[in-house]
């Protein structure tokens, strides 16, 4: 099985399971907690003064943050949630040592 970093493992599930590949309320209900934490500090770390950035690029980043975060919100997919948390986990990691991350992942 996969293990991702956010410690999220879609593939480990009852034996019923196996094979699913579309979230249930369970699922989005156990990744709530989660989201929710990343999306706030993602939020503060853009507040960070060791940000070098006006007051108008830090309102447009905070909006990219919001915007990404919306548009993840309708995902049902386990490999894609898994991924879009992955991803907010790695551009916290940047915002925390004052970095703002890179625009595309290669």
């Amino acid at each position: 099985t996969s293990k991702f970093a956010s410690g999220f493992n879609p593939l480990q599930r009852k034996p019923l399971d196996l094979g699913r590949i579309w979230s249930t309320a369970e699922d989005l209900g156990r990744n709530r907690a989660r989201v929710l934490s990343l999306y706030r500090q993602i939020l503060r770390g853009l507040n960070s003064p060791e940000l070098r950035l006006g007051f108008a690029a830090r309102l447009a980043k905070k909006a990219e943050a919001r915007a990404m975060f919306w548009v993840g919100s309708d995902e049902r997919s386990l490999h894609n949630i898994a991924d879009l948390i992955d991803a907010a986990e790695y551009s916290l990691s940047f915002l925390r040592k004052g970095q703002l991350p890179p625009r595309y992942i290669n």
